[in-house]
């Protein structure tokens, strides 16, 4: 099969209209409210939110297929001299209202420069409010089947990646219990062919669904505190402070001149910070904490 630009956008599109459908099921309340958008320099989107809901108090599931001349500092960072690109993908970020359900990120992209320069990134990345072990280890099990039937051998090495990338440096703390991540995959890199590369991003971008429907229906009507309450709101603080200090997609958004709106659907409606807080001895707030570190074989 000749894999082109074309075929990769138009199936990230449909997985979109799925993935939608899915999560107002799921919710049960609210729908997405859809803006379709145009960018200056070539290509658009459609960003989809959803608000106010049963389940989610905020959410996106967008697509966007962009292309246009890249500027000065990306293309120092990518280490490339070209300057023409394409770049598509699916980006989503929930942030559910009760604090036992998690967040959950989700992004597949597909990125091309020339025949010579296509890669392929993206992963799924779980923070909870309250790491429930059971449920990282649900968690981390569909990652690594996703894995296993088309990279075997990849998930340690992609589970590590996002150990890595997932960190909060000024906090020493990561974003959530990670995941899998991955960016820039070529053949050559791993032996895949570029068809191989293109069904393992559509199956972990499929895997999305199944996976949040188990740990939002575990956790949907748990009871929940107002002091939960504002833990959740002091970790929703941590996860803003990554996406606007470290995280890549929102860079390469901003200096691409991508639509603002869509870069920043990923921040929670309501987050708090505390000075100096300090979680009460032998409470689940420590716990959690504890279990916000890299390396933590959760697939054992």
């Amino acid at each position: 099969m000749n894999l082109t630009k074309e075929h990769i956008a138009a199936t990230y599109q449909a997985i979109q209209d799925e993935i939608s459908k899915s999560m107002e099921q799921l919710d049960g309340k609210a729908t997405f409210e859809e803006e379709v958008w145009e960018r200056e320099g070539g290509g658009g989107g459609r960003t989809r939110i959803i608000q106010q809901g049963a389940v989610f108090e905020k959410g996106g599931v967008n697509f966007s297929a962009v292309h246009g001349k890249l500027p000065a500092a990306v293309k120092k960072a990518f280490a490339v001299d070209e300057e023409d690109f394409f770049a598509t993908g699916i980006s989503i970020v929930i942030h559910p209202n009760n604090p036992w359900v998690p967040i959950i990120h989700m992004n597949v992209r597909y990125f091309e420069l020339n025949e010579q320069v296509r890669w392929f990134g993206g992963g799924i990345d779980l923070t909870p409010h309250y790491v429930i072990e059971d449920d990282a280890k649900f968690f981390h099990q569909m990652m690594r089947n996703v894995c296993d039937q088309h990279a075997p051998a990849q998930y340690d090495k992609f589970k590590t990646w996002a150990d890595d990338y997932f960190f909060i440096k000024h906090r020493q703390e990561t974003r959530g219990i990670g995941g899998i991540f991955y960016d820039k995959l070529t053949p050559e890199k791993t032996g895949l062919t570029e068809e191989q590369l293109f069904r393992f991003s559509c199956d972990l971008a499929r895997t999305f669904v199944p996976t949040y429907t188990e740990l939002v229906n575990r956790n949907r009507h748990k009871k929940f505190t107002a002091q939960q309450k504002e833990w959740q709101l002091l970790r929703r603080g941590r996860y803003v402070e990554f996406n606007l200090v470290y995280d890549s997609g929102t860079r390469f958004g901003l200096e691409t001149n991508g639509r603002i709106e869509s870069i920043l659907m990923s921040l929670p409606a309501q987050a708090n910070w505390a000075y100096d807080f300090k979680p009460k001895a032998g409470s689940e707030e420590e716990k959690t904490l504890a279990l916000l570190k890299k390396g933590i074989n959760w697939t054992v």
